[in-house]
């Protein structure tokens, strides 16, 4: 539940009450965006299970980003973190994208 990876209190999910996390989870060969938050309950922080919720984004960006726009701005939770949220959105589906291989002909002498 760290966005940034940093060791720092306004990140971490384990020192702050609030988890704010966008990630990637890849299943077979289907790659997904998770966004992950805490349980609303104050009662589920002391439940490891059930502390933190995942919820799926999509990959389409103006609904992914209206996606993070409706829990984080609207939900007013971890406002803070909205614009680093909508970055690593960004840059998590640009790690999806594959290169293209490119086969040279050895006959085609050019």
């Amino acid at each position: 539940g760290n966005l940034m990876g940093l060791s720092s209190s306004k990140f971490s999910g384990i020192a702050s009450g609030k988890v704010l996390d966008v990630s990637s989870r890849k299943t077979g060969d289907k790659e997904t965006i998770i966004l992950t938050t805490s349980h609303g309950k104050a009662s589920r922080s002391a439940r490891p299970g059930s502390r933190v919720l995942t919820a799926g984004l999509k990959k389409q960006a103006k609904k992914g980003l209206a996606q993070i726009d409706k829990v984080v701005d609207a939900g007013f939770y971890r406002q803070d973190l909205l614009t680093l949220a909508k970055a690593k959105y960004a840059k998590v589906k640009a790690s999806f994208r594959k290169k293209k291989v490119v086969v040279k002909s050895r006959r085609a002498s050019a």
